[in-house]
C-alpha cells in the first residue's frame, strides 16, 4: 500500500503545480469515496489512525493534526520544511497515505480499497 501511496502522491504532484498539497488533495479525493463507504466519523477514524500509525515512523508528524471535518493540518507545512531540509517532502505524506490504505485493507479487503482508489483516479494504472 505503500508504494500504492507514493503513486498517487506522484499523479496528483503532476496534476498541477503545487508546494506540499498532494497529500492533502489525495486525501480529499478518498474522503469523498470513504464518507460514501464509512460516513464522516468513520473516515476520520480511519485518518486519526493511519496519523498514530505514521507518528510512530516519522516522529515529525506529530505537528500534523487532523482537523473535526477530517481535513489535515500542518501536513503542506511539512512538507515545505523537508524540501528546505533537502528532501522531497514525500515521505511523511506516503507514510500517512500508506497507513490509510494499508487500514482500508484489513477493514474492507484488497479489491474493495483499490475499486475505492480507481473510483478516485479513474485513469490510474495498476497491475500489482
Amino acid at each position: 500500500m505503500h508504494e500504492l501511496a507514493r503513486r498517487l502522491l506522484a499523479v496528483e504532484a503532476g496534476a498541477e503545480s503545487s508546494k506540499g498539497l498532494e497529500a492533502a488533495r489525495l486525501c480529499e479525493k478518498l474522503r469523498v469515496s470513504l464518507i460514501r463507504l464509512a460516513g464522516t466519523d468513520g473516515f476520520c477514524s480511519l485518518l486519526k489512525r493511519a496519523l498514530a500509525l505514521s507518528r510512530a515512523e516519522i516522529p515529525a508528524l506529530h505537528t500534523v493534526k487532523i482537523n473535526p471535518d477530517c481535513s489535515i493540518a500542518g501536513l503542506s507545512e511539512l512538507a515545505v520544511e523537508a524540501r528546505r531540509a533537502g528532501s522531497d517532502g514525500k515521505d511523511a505524506a506516503a507514510m500517512l497515505i500508506g497507513h490509510l490504505l494499508g487500514l482500508l485493507v484489513t477493514f474492507i479487503g484488497e479489491m474493495l480499497t483499490l475499486g475505492l482508489v480507481l473510483e478516485a483516479w479513474p485513469g490510474l494504472e495498476w497491475d500489482e
